[in-house]
């Protein structure tokens, strides 16, 4: 959803500086224009001219309020006066509040501050902010909320967010109180790999290998030759064969050890120490006497009571105050002074810690008076 931001300005040169302001805060050449009824239409990426502001800058206000919008006549009517008009379209609410805030600097005009004196012709000087959301009040800035085409306009004195309070209107503070919620989610805190890998490892053994070897022996003889032997004149062979032991290497694989992964679950408890915060109403009732008289009212208090114990006042001042505010919380109203003294320690202890001199033994007289004080004052004017 696209949003636009139309600023009037009284003179050219306060119109310029603002847009070139924008230019340099980030905001791109195509989405900022300048218009007057005397000039050209400034625009990023083009060249064309405009009449006087010319159709073009009618047509702008009449898509963007509607032809029968009041502010239409008055946007029209400002530029064909003589007003330079500089407009910015962005894609969110918070782009175009920030450029708002930049073109402030510059002086743009209240178009509603300035229309109740304007003619027909609606001829009015300001701003307007247009886009999803609802109006919202700004110094020299109206709203306009343009998806729905709900027309409204709203004014004010400077960039607050807030409108003066009418004598008689209801003003609020907000209570705020965050709370605490304790949730768990899964994170990886590391783990194990296991891999394996081959290593070879020289290995040294012995072993004893045998060897046979023929051994041929010749001897001379001389002996007569046996008649008996015929085998002596026969052709013979004699055939002996030589062995040897050799090294046998054989290698088995055998599983000398398992390693197993897995995972062990365990439960803990962690306590969560952390602080939240809230905010605190406190209400003090405003009597008919003023702060000077109740001031002057325990100073003599303070020297009648405590003046010989070397103290200053200054320490017991916030005391008394402490107790007359307290009387007025919503949340010790109709209760007595024994119903509440240990749940006013506790919240005085808590705003005064590390205080030697302002112990809740030292002041709880002090918060006391100040706590009686409020109690019959508000006995003898009725109840509240």
């Amino acid at each position: 959803m696209q949003h636009t931001l139309v600023a009037v300005f009284d003179n050219r040169t306060d119109a310029q500086n603002a847009m070139n302001e924008l230019l340099s805060s980030g905001f791109s050449r195509e989405d900022v224009r300048l218009s007057g009824s005397d000039t050209t239409t400034t625009a990023t990426n083009t060249t064309d001219t405009d009449s006087g502001i010319g159709s073009g800058i009618k047509n702008f206000f009449s898509d963007l309020f509607g032809d029968s919008d009041d502010h239409a006549n008055r946007y029209q009517g400002a530029v064909s006066g003589g007003k330079n008009v500089v407009t910015l379209t962005a894609d969110s609410l918070d782009e175009v509040e920030r450029a708002a805030d930049i073109i402030e600097g510059f002086g743009p005009i209240d178009i509603d501050e300035h229309s109740s004196g304007m003619g027909a012709s609606g001829a009015a000087t300001g701003a307007m902010l247009s886009g999803s959301q609802s109006g919202m009040s700004a110094s020299s800035m109206s709203a306009q909320s343009a998806s729905t085409q709900q027309q409204g306009s709203l004014s004010g004195s400077s960039l607050q967010r807030d409108t003066a309070t009418q004598s008689g209107a209801t003003r609020s503070i907000p209570v705020v109180e965050e709370q605490l919620k304790v949730g768990k989610r899964e994170v990886q805190r590391g783990g194990v790999r296991i891999f394996s890998r081959v290593v070879e490892t020289p290995v040294n053994e012995t072993i004893g290998l045998r060897e046979e070897h023929v051994d041929v022996q010749r001897r001379a003889v001389n002996q007569p030759i046996n008649p008996a032997d015929t085998t002596a004149f026969k052709e013979q062979t004699i055939e002996m064969r030589e062995s040897a032991e050799e090294a046998v290497v054989e290698k088995s694989a055998r599983i000398v050890e398992e390693v197993t992964i897995g995972k062990q679950v365990n439960q803990r408890q962690e306590k969560i120490t952390d602080t939240v915060r809230r905010t605190e109403v406190d209400v003090e009732r405003l009597g008919a006497t003023n702060a000077m008289d109740s001031d002057s009212y325990y100073r003599s208090h303070f020297q009648t009571t405590y003046g010989s114990t070397g103290g200053s006042y200054d320490d017991y001042a916030p005391a008394y105050g402490y107790g007359s505010q307290m009387r007025s919380d919503t949340r010790y109203k109709d209760r007595a002074w024994a119903d509440v003294e240990g749940d006013l320690r506790t919240d005085w202890e808590s705003r005064n810690t590390g205080s030697t001199g302002s112990t809740w033994e030292k002041i709880k007289a002090a918060v006391r008076h100040g706590w009686d004080r409020m109690t019959d004052d508000s006995s003898s004017k009725g109840s509240y």
